[in-house]
Formats: C-alpha cells, structure tokens, sequence
C-alpha cells in the first residue's frame, strides 16, 4: 500500500469523505501532494505530474514562481497578521482600479465565495430589490444565494440544490439556460431583480463559451432594465487578460469579483465596480461586510508581485494562449485520427474535452457529456504523469511554467490515452 492509500485511509476516519473540498475525491483515491514547482506537482509515493489543474486556474505564472515567493518572503519577517490598515492594501486596490475596467472601488475579501455573495448583498441594498438571477452550471461559490443549479463539485455529485438551504433563499435565486439572452430579457421584464450575476467565461461545468453578441445582449437588457450586472471574475479575472474577461470582451458589467489568479495561488479575493455601489459598504454605507483576514498582509503581498509581473510583461498572456493552442490542437488530431467524437472548448489558457458529439454551449448540453469514458481518461492520463482536474465539470489551466518539452509530453499523453478510451 502506498503513502496516498494510506494517508486517505486515514483521513476518511478524519475529515468528512476524506477531503476538505468535494472537487479533490476521485475513486479508488486522490494521490497526496507535497510539493509543487514550475508546471509540475509530486505526490508523496514519488511521482511527479503535469499539472493542469493548477490550483482550479489560480496559479497563472505555475507553482513556486520566484518572484511571490521572495515577495511573501520578505512580508513574513515582517508580520502575517495586522488587522489594521497598511499600505499595501492601498497599493493593490489602486492596482486593480488601473487594470480593471469596472473598477472605480475596491474592497478585498479572502474567498471568491465571499466576494459574490457580498456582491449580491451591495445590489439588493442598492436596488432595494430582492430576486438575483443566475444561470444554470455556473458557479459562484458555495452559499445559499447561488447554490442552486451551480456548477463545479455540485455538477460532479449531481446535487441540483444543497441540503440545508432556506427556502426564501432558494426562491428568489431565479436560474435561466446560459446563452439564452431571449428568456433574459423576458425574466427581467416579468420580475423585480436586484442584480443579474454571471460568469462570463464559464469554467465550472467544463468550459463553456459565450456566443457571438450574448454578453452584449446580458450587458444591454441590464442596463435597460436598470438591473447592476455582476461578471462573477473569479477564475476569468486576470487570466483571461489582465483586465479579465471584461477588457477581453470590452463589456463593463457594474460589478465584479475576483480571486484565483489575481495572486497566483494565496488566499484573496475582491469586489470591485462603481463607486455609487461600492459606497454602500461599511462604514460608509450599511452594507455589513468584515473579515479578520482581508487584506493580510501576505496574500496582498502575493497580489501585488502578480499583478506588477502581469503588467510589466503582458507577453506573459500570448504565450500561455500559445501553449494552449497546441495542446488544443494535439487533441483534435489525435481524436479525429482515431475516430473519437470529442468536443474541445478553449479560449485563451484554458480548455477541457467532453466526451461528446454534441457541442457544447450551456448546463444541458454539458450534462450529457460521458463522464464514465472521462474517468477513464483521466485514470490513463495519471498514469501517463498528466494530472488535469478530476471532474468532468471542471477546467483545465496553463500556466506561464508549462514548457516546450511540457507541450510535447502532454500531447503525446493524450493522444494515448484516447487511444485506451477508444479501446
């Protein structure tokens, strides 16, 4: 029995199922990590992998890069924890005002689950509105507000709605097909809604795209309708572009949540967007939001060096795109060589295959994806030394670190474990 084997074995008599987030279970069990470098983590049995989950898309630059570390380095000899205001908490704000263009204010938060559900609590003060609006796979963290037909780990378990949620809640979240901006508009018009919430790119039920002029159309009912639009930025903010998926689609929503990448793997998130909304918040506003550690100095330390590294070096963007553009392409000749009908979405540095010969387009689609030949690719790609994420609902990432030899590797990888899917 080897160290991982042993180590769940262990867990499970500890940690509920083993795991402290449903998304890192796999069967027979999820190999134990213990360290990380560049675009590969190694297990506690020896091995080593490609890693495509890179931290669900936070680590854009890969694991460990220098410069993070030497920042967060350098924070540590000085404190971890102050819970008073520093500079630095000035610096990243007026860094993220520069870079995204919703945002006229900043507050900083530790979660991107924090981050949407105050987001949704500063647009019902503001409209004085009670129903949200989101849409069907998308996810925007774990609490009652959005945990209704959501993507990621609740598409994995095949749990439509949690256990455990107020039924007020749950009543005024009303969920629409993604990519349908006709039932949008129709909602909005046979209802009061405080706020519409979206992931623009969404990287939670697979990758789905949005079509051609939809986050136009979302961005334009809103407005009409004078309903604030949310871009749930999570894992598109600062991946996507620097700006995230609001410079790259040049659409401005109201406001926006960010985590994940915009420190390359420590624990921030923010809100960010128009001032007139932001001032809501307390103290200024009676909006209650308050967190022991938001704005710690350390994941703000990391924040900074990130978004300094992503602004000094934007070529950073052309060659992960470069990267998955290749390993795209790989896989679509490998399949269409073997005859496998695959689906592959991508856009920028993400990507994942379903299993499927319809194409993909929203929550429907993406359900009837064969997530029992997706096991069984990923099982081969684990041993091929490829770890991309678990579930058929999730994304796959590039970071900055996957190399040329990386490229070669993976899609040589692929291309056999195809070739054991078909068979």
């Amino acid at each position: 029995m080897g160290k991982s084997e042993k180590l769940f074995r262990k867990a499970q008599n500890l940690i509920p199922g083993g795991v402290n987030s449903p998304v890192r279970f796999y069967e027979p069990y999820p190999f134990f990590a213990v360290r990380a470098d560049g675009s590969k983590i190694f297990d506690s049995d020896g091995y080593s992998y490609i890693d495509y989950c890179m931290g669900y898309g936070a680590l854009l630059l890969g694991h460990n890069y220098s410069s993070i570390i030497n920042s967060v380095k350098s924070q540590l000899n000085k404190g971890s924890l102050f819970c008073v205001p520093t500079e630095k908490e000035v610096e990243v704000a007026e860094l993220i005002t520069k870079c995204v263009p919703c945002a006229e204010m900043v507050r900083l938060v530790n979660t991107g689950s924090e981050a949407t559900m105050h987001a949704i609590r500063l647009a019902r003060a503001f409209t004085k509105r009670q129903k949200i609006i989101k849409f069907e796979g998308c996810y925007h963290g774990a609490h009652d507000y959005v945990l209704v037909k959501a993507g990621s780990g609740v598409a994995h378990q095949g749990i439509p709605l949690s256990e455990g949620m107020l039924d007020s809640i749950v009543e005024n979240t009303l969920v629409i097909p993604y990519n349908d901006s006709t039932l949008l508009e129709r909602t909005i018009e046979s209802n009061s809604i405080a706020a519409v919430i979206i992931e623009p790119v969404i990287a939670n039920m697979g990758l789905v795209l949005p079509e051609k002029h939809f986050l136009y159309n979302v961005r334009k009912i809103t407005q009409q309708h004078d309903t604030p639009l949310i871009f749930d930025e999570v894992v598109t903010g600062f991946r996507l572009a620097l700006g995230g998926a609001q410079e790259y689609y040049d659409i401005k929503p109201d406001l926006a949540t960010f985590g994940k990448a915009i420190s390359n793997g420590f624990p921030l998130a923010a809100i960010a967007g128009k001032e007139e909304i932001m001032q809501h918040l307390t103290p200024v506003g009676r909006v209650y939001q308050a967190s022991t550690f938001a704005g710690n100095p350390i994941s703000v330390s990391a924040a900074i060096a990130t978004i300094k590294t992503l602004m000094k070096n934007r070529m950073i963007y052309t060659k992960i795109d470069n990267t998955c553009g290749k390993i795209v392409k790989g896989i679509r000749d490998s399949s269409s060589s073997l005859g496998l009908e695959i689906n592959v979405n991508s856009l920028g540095s993400m990507f994942q295959i379903f299993f499927s010969s319809n194409l993909v387009r929203d929550y429907t689609s993406a359900k009837k994806s064969d997530v029992k030949l997706y096991k069984k690719f990923f099982d081969q790609l684990l041993k091929e030394g490829i770890f991309v994420p678990p579930s058929q609902y999730e994304t796959c990432f590039i970071s900055y670190s996957h190399s040329k030899i990386d490229i070669m590797n993976t899609v040589e990888s692929f291309d056999n474990a195809l070739q054991k899917v078909r068979s």
